[in-house]
């Protein structure tokens, strides 16, 4: 058993590149429609996404709705910084179709589609995450929740371990949906979650455990994960390495 420190920044890119190895993903690339909806960690996933299909031009640079940053650096009214937003990502067949979101194609989604949604709050032993509700209707999860409830659309959370918080999400929801209460409301979410503990059994077989968290000098919002098993120092590392991201490491997986 190993003992690794993942970065938040490093928790995305290794969620990523899980993401673009899974087999729903991969499915959805032949046929159907697949939406990632924008926010941080999911930039992370369209990049390795749109790069496995070959499709160039995408930057995570705006692909964020709301962002949570320090209090000096200033955000529009609706949680935004200052650069321009690109759509969600929306890919139709292996093919980017670009500048559509996920309102432009609610409607069609159907069963056999795949919509990944970021989250604002996980609760790991259950396995499931939260999303804060800025958009007075509700936003971008009651749009996609449309079309999973009411049609069979599968949703991935993909959300990272920096995320979790004690105490039931349903709980927190109530209190934060009060009458009585300001700020961003809450919404806890169907879906499978996908966090870095998911995208290590994928790619190596190996198990990870959550054991440790915090850090300094940049290393804020880490956590220490026990690996079980073999090629999780290897995936790890690469994920922490410059693009291409040890691509002949993940080329045949």
């Amino acid at each position: 058993m190993k003992q690794f420190l993942i970065t938040p920044a490093a928790g995305k890119r290794l969620i990523a590149v899980g993401m673009a190895h899974h087999p729903a993903i991969r499915r959805s690339l032949k046929k159907g429609m697949l939406v990632i909806i924008a926010g941080t960690t999911n930039g992370y996933i369209a990049e390795e996404v749109l790069r496995q299909i070959g499709e160039e031009g995408f930057s995570r640079e705006g692909f964020h709705r709301g962002i949570t940053v320090p209090p000096w650096i200033e955000r529009n009214e609706m949680g935004r910084t200052g650069s321009e937003f690109p759509g969600d990502v929306v890919i139709r067949d292996g093919e980017w179709q670009r500048g559509l979101t996920i309102f432009d194609v609610a409607d069609e989604l159907g069963r056999g589609d795949l919509v990944l949604k970021g989250a604002n709050a996980l609760d790991f032993s259950s396995g499931r995450a939260a999303v804060y509700i800025g958009h007075p209707a509700g936003g971008t999860i009651l749009s996609a929740l449309q079309a999973v409830v009411g049609r069979r659309t599968r949703l991935i959370i993909p959300v990272g371990l920096e995320k979790m918080v004690p105490g039931d999400l349903d709980e927190i929801a109530l209190k934060l949906n009060s009458p009585d209460a300001e700020g961003p409301r809450m919404l806890p979410i169907p879906g499978e979650v996908f966090t870095e503990v998911n995208a290590i059994r994928l790619l190596t077989g190996a198990e990870a455990h959550p054991v440790a968290a915090g850090g300094v000098c940049g290393a804020e919002g880490s956590v220490y994960l026990l690996v079980e098993g073999e090629g999780a120092e290897k995936i790890i590392g690469a994920v922490e390495s410059e693009p291409p991201y040890a691509e002949s490491f993940f080329r045949d997986r």
